[in-house]
């Protein structure tokens, strides 16, 4: 059998590392991740193992027994009582315990700017904090990304409902937030939607990302666009003025991805595969 190693650490909660669950396919020259479901047509077969500690010794997994339905039972039983039940609110499209999406609508809210590229502006040209009119959003929270787009109107989505390039400088051209140096909140439940909203609305917007300057229509731009709002001569945002965010943005060089319009129930049945 081939030798296996890990590094463990101590988890909150009281809760001590116990067992663990080894899972093997028929080998295959291409390329596989550990967490992907096995290939079409391939073997499997899964172990559970104890984990054995001695003294101050690391933990390691000791030898192990084939994993049945019982076992799986059993530990999904355990799991769901480890998730305490919320209740959702009302802006909340879905709490998944790899996925959560919900909305926010429109409002005026005060925005961070400390452009690196200020010159022309007239009041982003230097450091400012400015109440400005921010358009309806959707947010997609997974395990590894958060992403962040615009929506047309201020009400609550459906699955039809179109989805927009968000206008916010700190988002790549993909929808994905640019963490930089923020920190990333440690839960993806609905208690932790302030910590992601924070993340997007009070950090210091320093320039567009790459590709951003082409998501809205009209002259001047997106940072043209923001200084404009800072002005505060306008009370909502010019929605018109965004265009429809596409998967085109997600396509590695050289590949040609659909340029369809997106909804959000497609862009959540992506995320849900990515």
């Amino acid at each position: 059998m081939t030798q296996h190693t890990a590094h463990f650490e101590a988890s909150a909660g009281g809760m001590a590392l116990s067992a663990a669950i080894l899972l093997y396919q028929t080998e295959s020259t291409g390329t596989h991740h550990g967490y992907d479901a096995p290939r079409a047509g391939a073997n499997a077969f899964a172990s559970i193992h104890p984990i054995v500690t001695e003294g101050a010794a690391q933990p390691t997994i000791g030898a192990g027994t084939a994993l049945t339905r019982a076992h799986l039972r059993r530990w999904a039983e355990a799991l769901d009582r480890a998730a305490p039940p919320e209740i959702l609110p009302e802006n909340v499209l879905v709490a998944h315990p790899d996925m959560l999406v919900w909305w926010v609508p429109a409002q005026t809210r005060s925005a961070y700017f400390a452009l690196t590229s200020g010159a022309g502006l007239d009041v982003l040209s230097e450091r400012t904090v400015k109440p400005v009119p921010y358009p309806a959003h959707l947010f997609v929270a997974t395990r590894s990304n958060l992403g962040v787009y615009a929506l047309p109107k201020s009400e609550r989505p459906t699955a039809d409902t179109q989805v927009l390039h968000s206008p916010i400088l700190n988002v790549f051209i993909d929808g994905r937030l640019c963490w930089g140096n923020i920190q990333k909140p440690k839960r993806l439940t609905p208690s932790a939607i302030a910590e992601y909203e924070s993340a997007v609305f009070d950090s210091w917007s320093t320039h567009p990302n790459p590709g951003q300057e082409l998501t809205v229509k009209g002259k001047g731009g997106l940072l043209r666009l923001w200084d404009e709002l800072a002005k505060g001569r306008t009370r909502s945002f010019p929605v018109k003025r965004l265009r429809p965010f596409t998967f085109a943005a997600r396509s590695p060089a050289g590949l040609t991805r659909s340029t369809a319009n997106v909804t959000v129930g497609e862009l959540i049945a992506v995320e849900t595969r990515r």
